[in-house]
């Protein structure tokens, strides 16, 4: 399990100035309507009253805040978004208001964003001290302090870009659903906004999302990272509850050591026991307790091949010189493209007893890579900046280039044979073949490719499978949506996110021809008889 070990072991916090201990209080006399204690006092228990006191008190010499950043990740039902409206009143009418003073709020949709403007805007209009200062337009999604020009205002990641705003507290909800280029250049316009002016803060206030090559992701890593120590970087604050692969979701300890609402009577524990005991017969609602009820973070697909924490396992070096200077033997696997597709080669070699190591290649059109990676969510450009994608001429796939690649792979390694997808690389393999290069076809169907799906997850659920931690390679993998036919027999989907797979099956694809260990040769000769494409 990951969360923060000061939330409840008594430690000190420090509080030089005393703007910790203000906040909190201002805090506690607030009202929530929905609390049904006498006087319907706003509920600030320990753990969540710890949080304000880290980000309040801890102070430079200079008397501004340490913390400029915080990353709150929590299970549904932990009233986060309470927690997120009550800092807002503290930044609009509390001791941390300025005057002029901008807070904004994003989510994804405006749905989602009202949710926390409207929590905000229900603690407002059922309070008197409150509602007589503040100024509350639903209409425009903003709520106003006339009498020092502060304001708040919902926005939603898909909306008009925030660009020109200068806010001095930015609060994103739910960063896991912002997606594609709006949701990131509305991150971009907002996180960059923060640095006009001194003393703003940025709260990521959300729960887990799914997939590792998108902009929740890292924002969360990296401060995962921070609460493990690994980084040290003391103006993030990182507030992560989740639980990891290797935990027992059925465990209750690990319920209520991941939600540190459930001692204090929420989230619902029926409610969790109920959602447990239908996750015992049912992947979806096993997947939906991880996520949202236990914080996992998710692979990308749905029905995914393996589990990415056992494939990330094999992420160790592949000496490409090493392979060269022994002349390992070597298979390729080939998936060639349309133009708006990667296309990728993979080189597979045997690793010790019945494992294999692979490195692949990718490549993608030069022109309009940006387009491509926001189109899918990820970043293609810093993937070519990298070297993890080798940029070609033009705005389609130059398939001329990827020959020359493949001609210089043969050269260089002891490659036993390049096995292709014939739907698109049939005159390709005739051009190698006409050289002598041995070439084979390598259907997509289930006939050939169920046994590669099966001998590829073998080896990487035996922790025999070595790829280098390709990070495109890796998403890939990610994407895989894993279909099973009535007899039983696996293949490789996109699914309906469309998001690219090519590298995990030009790696089934050379997997496979290396278990097989046999060299088939095309000879030019027999390349185009009618049984070729029959059989």
């Amino acid at each position: 399990m990951i969360f923060p070990s000061w939330i409840d072991d008594g430690s000190e916090i420090a509080d030089p100035l005393g703007y910790g201990e203000r906040a909190v209080t201002w805090l506690r006399r607030l009202k929530h309507p929905k609390n049904p204690a006498l006087g319907h006092p706003f509920q600030l228990d320990p753990w969540q009253e710890r949080i304000v006191r880290k980000i309040y008190g801890p102070r430079h010499e200079d008397g501004s805040r340490v913390v400029r950043r915080v990353v709150l990740l929590l299970p549904r039902g932990n009233r986060k978004t309470s927690l997120a409206a009550a800092i807002t009143l503290l930044h609009l009418i509390g001791p941390e208001r300025l005057p002029g003073g901008l807070t904004v709020s994003a989510a994804s949709a405006r749905e989602q964003a009202m949710e926390l403007f409207n929590e905000a805007a229900t603690i407002i209009q059922h309070d008197r001290r409150l509602s007589k200062h503040l100024s509350v337009r639903e209409y425009v999604s903003r709520i106003a302090f006339n009498q020092i020009g502060a304001r708040y205002v919902a926005v939603a990641s898909d909306g008009k870009v925030q660009h020109g705003k200068t806010p001095n507290v930015v609060i994103a909800d739910e960063l896991h659903a912002w997606e594609g280029r709006a949701g990131l250049r509305q991150w971009e316009a907002l996180d960059s906004a923060l640095v006009k002016v001194p003393g703003t803060l940025m709260i990521i206030a959300t729960t887990s999302g799914r997939g590792q090559e998108n902009l929740a992701w890292n924002q969360v890593e990296y401060a995962i990272k921070v609460q493990k120590g690994d980084i040290d970087d003391p103006a993030t604050l990182p507030v992560i509850f989740m639980v990891e692969p290797t935990d027992d979701w059925r465990d209750e300890d690990v319920w209520y050591a991941t939600n540190p609402g459930l001692r204090h009577g929420y989230p619902d524990i029926m409610g969790f026991r109920d959602k447990a005991q239908k996750a015992e017969h049912s992947p979806f609602e096993r997947d939906s307790f991880l996520q949202f009820n236990l914080n996992r973070w998710l692979d990308q697909s749905t029905s995914p091949f393996v589990e990415m924490h056992t494939y990330d396992e094999g992420a160790h070096e592949v000496d490409l010189d090493e392979m060269e200077m022994v002349q390992a033997p070597c298979w390729l696997g080939v998936d060639l493209s349309k133009n708006e597709d990667l296309t990728v080669v993979v080189a597979a070699w045997q690793n010790g007893e019945e494992g294999y190591q692979v490195h692949p290649w990718f490549f993608c059109p030069e022109d309009n890579l940006r387009d491509r990676g926001d189109r899918h969510g990820v970043d293609y450009v810093s993937w070519a900046e990298e070297g993890f994608i080798i940029p070609t001429p033009g705005n389609v796939v130059d398939f001329r280039m990827i020959e020359d690649h493949i001609r210089n792979l043969f050269a260089r390694f002891n490659v036993k044979e390049a096995a292709f997808d014939p739907h698109m690389g049939r005159v390709m393999m005739a051009s190698l073949a006409e050289d002598g290069l041995p070439v084979v076809e390598f259907r997509q169907g289930w006939v050939t490719m169920a046994p590669a799906v099966k001998e590829l997850e073998r080896a990487i659920i035996a922790r025999r499978f070595r790829h280098g931690g390709h990070p495109v390679l890796r998403w890939n993998f990610e994407n895989v949506q894993l279909h099973v036919d009535a007899a039983g027999n696996r293949s490789f989907h996109k699914g309906k996110s469309g998001n690219k797979i090519d590298g995990a099956v030009a790696t089934a694809m050379a997997v496979a021809r290396c278990a097989a260990g046999e060299t088939e040769f095309i000879t030019s000769a027999d390349w185009f008889t009618d049984d070729l494409w029959t059989a």
